[in-house]
């Protein structure tokens, strides 16, 4: 608890102001319970109308949906605060935009639209709800889920609980939980499958229980997006190989049917998402998308796995995997290094999470819009996260100390300053938010967004520090942990696993 709440709190002090495709949906189906984004027309380059359905996104809904349901909760107080602000400039005779100093011209035409159309405030809110009450907590659920598997594989709560501190903020699971995001939400619900079908925690679940979990997890990944069809397919034939390791063909035919059971409830949501919004059930939302770039090539842009866009997804200074976070390095010398480690991973499950990550990183071989990554930085293999993290973290804790204290050390450098800064696009990649932060200090992004807006200007004029928000957050944290009654509960357990070893 103590975890999940402490990575909570940094997520949520980490919020990004980004507003994406999934939130127009997501305020849709919160204000109107539909899937029709008609009033956003002309926001985001990824809305566009089907004749006779009006507008909506072309991704998948799962994202949407899930961060719906927070929206919902808070859009009272949402709409109270637009409705007031929209009252005070209509008394200042405001009629013009205010000034957003950005250098990204996109994202000036975005706000000024908004602005006009009175919708700034209430977008803002809705990325900051879903921010702090969808994507951190479940993210933190995320690493609490890390945490019981590695006590399990290293047998060492401490050695457990610092590198699951290092997966939250030394990975792009940090970057990633900034705003909504689909390929996030989907590494979590493929690792909780994963971890339904393994069960390293010794959960006294029957398997048929097991199997419907990871199906629904399973389920939910292709409702998030289509690339988790990988995770569906890797999941199932998991399921089925390790059913049967343990019983008999039957046994794992049974688990198999229970698992397909589990993934109907998401698939037919999906489903119904895509015949209401495009009239028909089974062809995925960018069938209908009008003609953009790469679109042409393969169908409406994905085709064959292409090298260019592999070597980049490996390695490209703006969002390549191993150049955004260095820590995922160590898992290419896992599969030479296994018979010298004291603590190690199932063979079985090492092997489907490098086949999951290989996955994954095929199928995105062959989408042309990967190549979009450098205005955001790594996202379209973010559900490898976990599965990539596994192996690196058993490779870690053979090193020698100092070799993991500086991989450690240089991967929370770099994900760290991509929380903060966000900016890829620039000649040296991941390396400007590296340098920005090193001699421009410390920063939060929705502090530096609204420094740069007219409309804020005394928060611009006064420089306002992250410091004290810093401080804060390290007060509650340190407040978490160090209440007395926890140290001698803490003390008590730890006593009592030593006498047992």
């Amino acid at each position: 608890m103590r975890l999940f709440i402490t990575c909570w709190l940094v997520y949520g002090l980490f919020f990004a102001t980004e507003v994406v495709r999934e939130h127009y949906l997501a305020v849709a189906i919160g204000d109107h319970v539909s899937f029709r984004v008609d009033e956003y027309q002309g926001l985001h380059p990824d809305l566009f109308e089907t004749e006779g359905y009006g507008w909506h996104i072309g991704n998948n809904p799962g994202a949407s949906m899930i961060a719906a349901v927070p929206y919902a909760v808070f859009r009272p107080l949402i709409g109270a605060i637009s409705g007031r602000a929209q009252q005070a400039r209509r008394a200042r005779d405001q009629i013009e935009p205010p000034t957003y100093e950005t250098e990204w011209p996109r994202a000036r035409a975005f706000y000024t639209e908004a602005w006009r159309r009175g919708m700034d405030i209430k977008l803002g809110l809705a990325a900051l709800v879903t921010q702090i009450f969808c994507m951190a907590p479940l993210s933190a659920l995320a690493v609490v889920l890390m945490f019981l598997v590695l006590r399990r594989v290293f047998g060492s709560d401490r050695t457990a609980f610092w590198l699951a501190l290092l997966y939250a903020f030394g990975t792009p699971v940090f970057l990633r939980t900034g705003f909504l995001n689909q390929n996030l939400l989907l590494g979590h619900a493929a690792f909780l499958g994963f971890i339904a079908l393994w069960n390293p925690m010794g959960w006294e679940w029957s398997w048929e229980r097991r199997a419907a979990v990871a199906g629904l997890s399973a389920g939910l990944c292709v409702l998030l997006d289509y690339s988790g069809v990988v995770a569906l397919s890797g999941l199932f034939l998991y399921g089925l190989v390790k059913r049967r390791s343990e019983g008999s063909t039957r046994d794992a035919l049974r688990s198999g049917s229970f698992f397909v059971l589990g993934t109907l409830g998401p698939i037919l949501l999906l489903w119904f998402y895509q015949w209401k919004s495009f009239g028909h059930p089974f062809l995925p939302g960018q069938h209908w998308m009008p003609p953009v770039r790469w679109s042409e090539l393969g169908y409406q842009g994905y085709g064959l796995p292409q090298l260019d866009i592999l070597i980049a997804l490996a390695i490209d200074h703006r969002f390549g995997i191993f150049t955004s976070c260095p820590l995922f390095l160590p898992a290419l010398a896992y599969p030479f290094l296994r018979r010298r480690f004291r603590h190690d991973l199932p063979a079985t499950e090492a092997a489907v999470a490098f086949l999951l990550f290989l996955g994954f990183w095929v199928f995105f071989g062959g989408s042309n819009y990967t190549r979009l990554q450098y205005n955001t930085g790594i996202r379209y293999l973010a559900p490898t996260f976990p599965f990539l993290f596994l192996p690196s973290a058993v490779v870690l804790v053979w090193l020698p100390s100092m070799g993991a204290y500086f991989l450690s050390l240089l991967t929370l450098l770099i994900n760290i300053s991509l929380a903060m800064v966000r900016e890829v696009e620039r000649a040296l990649g991941v390396l400007d938010p590296v340098l920005r932060t090193l001699v421009g200090g410390f920063m939060l992004p929705a502090l530096h967004t609204l420094s740069l807006m007219q409309e804020f200007a005394p928060l611009a004029r006064r420089q306002v520090s992250p410091l004290p928000l810093f401080v804060l957050a390290g007060a509650i944290v340190y407040g978490i942990w160090a209440s007395p009654w926890r140290r001698d509960r803490d003390r008590r357990t730890g006593a009592t696993e030593l006498s047992k070893e």
